[in-house]
């Protein structure tokens, strides 16, 4: 089993960056396949993008390829989102994820992940 604890988030002005964190613990970020998701108010979870067990494959919705990056340092046992140009549109809370130890493959459904994190706000002005 793994918990996940999201850090990052943040107030930040509109083309701004923010690095968000997952620090996990109990098993290494490199034995699972992991996803961020966000969930804005009033509207229901998204995926936003996600890191095969592998590391070779990555996934991003539409809205935020090339402007946001997926990437974990299995040193420090961290899975990382990096987000740039931020629109207010990006405003919502961040979710880190990761699916069952028996999948290698990423996942856009939040349903097929098993372990979740608390969540980081992150806020954009216009």
């Amino acid at each position: 089993q793994v918990q996940l604890v999201e850090s990052g988030g943040g107030l930040v002005q509109g083309g701004g960056t923010l690095r968000l964190s997952c620090a996990a613990s109990g098993r290494t970020v490199s034995s699972y396949a992991m996803g961020w998701f966000r969930q804005a108010p009033g509207k229901e979870r998204e995926f936003v993008a996600a890191i095969s067990r592998s590391g070779g494959s990555t996934y991003y919705t539409d809205s935020v390829r090339g402007r946001f990056t997926i990437s974990r340092d299995a040193a420090k046992n961290t899975l990382y989102l990096q987000m740039s140009s931020l629109e207010p549109e990006d405003t919502a809370v961040y979710y880190c994820a990761a699916r069952g130890a028996g999948y290698g493959l990423a996942s856009r459904r939040g349903l097929e992940y098993d372990y979740w994190g608390q969540g980081t706000q992150v806020t954009v002005s216009s």
